[in-house]
Order: structure tokens, then sequence, then C-alpha cells
């Protein structure tokens, strides 16, 4: 079993991928900690401890993170995610779940030097508080397992601006630091992939939990839509971040390439975009693994799968 820290900005494809770490049964999660991303970090918690009230695992803590980026005022993609970041569903509901007291950062710091070597970070929000506990605790990175992110696009383009994905967009001075911080294991899933990982609703109707689909189904209505207006294409979710949390807790899932790794963030055409050496010009050793190829049908088998445990 993996001992894992979930770090998210609960909006829809957070939510989701919460499920799946939860449900797999391999992953030991240490604690879930919120970022303002996709929806304010108020929001972001509120909505972590509904999906975990709605799947029965009010044991996992909550702590809540950094309000704003490490230098920016955040920016929220509410067109995208709702108003309350889950597209309406839950939107009733009043957790029972309360947040922890504590800073994420101080969370993870704690949590990493108590478990040296063993904990994987699964990060599908902004990198805000993973940078911020590096600030703190410059020997991080030598005492985490791996870190897996959901973020970037090097190969195709993204999705908040023609270059840039949305996460790396939101902070990318927090994910500079992450970047050259020197972890031992660092995997990018960004859209080079989660792009080929479509939800529709055939796989919503293979969901056989009463509770998950419905709120699934409810969650992700305005998402699909808005997906098959804008590429206009057939009603569909993307699953960013599942397939993030998929990669780190399950192996055969991609194929990743290891690279150079920087991200742009003073550019007035380009801010966020993560630019990838695939040919080595810059003459520097790798700092992280591209995810380049997925089975996109393995994994949406093994999404489903899990779900309906």
């Amino acid at each position: 079993m993996r001992k894992i820290i979930l770090d998210v900005d609960t909006g829809i494809d957070d939510a989701l991928g919460i499920m799946l770490a939860v449900k797999s049964g391999i992953a030991d999660i240490a604690g879930i900690t919120t970022v303002s991303g996709n929806i304010s970090i108020q929001t972001a918690t509120l909505n972590t401890c509904k999906i975990l009230e709605l799947i029965h695992a009010q044991d996992i803590p909550v702590i809540q993170g950094a309000v704003h980026p490490v230098i920016r005022e955040p920016r929220y993609e509410h067109d995208v995610h709702g108003v309350d970041g889950l597209g309406g569903a839950l939107k009733d509901k009043t957790p029972s779940i309360k947040p922890e007291d504590g800073f994420a950062p101080d969370f993870i710091i704690q949590t990493v030097k108590e478990n040296p070597g063993i904990i994987t970070l699964i990060m599908t929000g902004p990198l805000t508080n993973l940078a911020l506990a590096i600030r703190k605790c410059a020997e991080l990175p030598e005492l985490v397992d791996e870190v897996v992110f959901m973020g970037g696009a090097v190969s195709v383009s993204g999705n908040i601006t023609p270059t840039a994905e949305f996460n790396m967009f939101a902070d990318p001075e927090a994910a500079r630091i992450v970047f050259q911080a020197g972890f031992k294991k660092l995997t990018m899933v960004g859209l080079d992939v989660t792009s080929k990982v479509l939800f529709t609703d055939d796989h919503i109707a293979q969901l056989t939990n009463p509770a998950i689909k419905d709120y699934v189904a409810q969650s992700l209505n305005d998402y699909m839509n808005r997906h098959a207006r804008v590429y206009d294409t057939t009603r569909a979710s993307l699953l960013h971040d599942p397939l993030a949390v998929g990669i780190a807790l399950y192996s055969g899932l991609v194929t990743t390439k290891a690279y150079h790794v920087d991200i742009e963030t003073t550019s007035r055409l380009c801010d966020g975009q993560t630019v990838c050496d695939f040919h080595n010009s810059w003459g520097k050793s790798p700092n992280m693994n591209v995810c380049i190829e997925v089975d996109s049908e393995a994994f949406l088998k093994l999404f489903i799968e899990t779900l309906n445990k």
C-alpha cells in the first residue's frame, strides 16, 4: 500500500481523483491538503469535505493550504467548474467533516519527515503548497519518495491560453520552485495524456453505486456540455486529475520519458507555458519524467471498476 498525500483544489475532476484514491484500496492517505486554484481555498476545502462524506471516508484529515499563489492574485475557473466548483452537485449539502487545524505546507513537511523516503505527493492543483513547503524545508525533496503532478503541456496546446495549462498558469512561480528543487522522482501528467482520456455518458451508465452515479452525472453535466461546445465534439469529460492519481497508484498506464522542463514566468504571450527540452539543447540533466502516451482504455476500465467497489 502506497502512503500518499493528495493536494487538491477540489473542482469537478479533483473530486473524482479523490474518489479514485480512496476507493482504490491501495492508498494509505495520510491527509488531503487543499490549495487555491479552480476555486477559492475555502470552497476547495468545503468541497473536499463534501466528497469525503459522500464516499464515507470521514477519517481522512483535511488540511487547508495556500489562499493565493506565491506572488500572484488567484484566478478562478467558475466557467468550467461552476461557482461552487462541483457543477452544482452537492450544493445543498453541509458536511459534518471539518478541516484540521494547521497549514498544508507544514503538514506536508511534518508528514514527510515522519515517513522519510515513503510519501508520494499527488498534486492535482497549482503547486503552491509544495513550493511553500520547499521554501520552509530545503531538504524536503530528498525525503519524498515521488511527486506526481497534474499540469503542463509540452506537445499540445494549452487549455487556459494557447500555450499554458491551467494549474501551471495559475502559479508558474510555484511550479518553477518545484521543477528546480531536485526531487528524486518527479512525474508530469500533462495535457499530452489527459486530453486522450475521455469519460462519456456511456461510461457514466456503467457506474453501479447509485449515490456516486447520481453525483457524477450531475457534477459532469455542464462540464461535458462545455467540452462538446468548445471542441465541437461529443459530450465528454477529460479526466485530468483522476489520471494523475491513477498513474501514481498503478503501473503500466503511461509511457514516460525523462526530460528537462522549465516554465515561463515573464512572457506576455506564453506565461505559464511548460517548455520541454526534447533534444537537450540546454545541456541540462532531466528533472522529471514526462508522460507522453497513455492507455486510455485501460485507465477508464480501472476508473469505473474502482468507483464501483
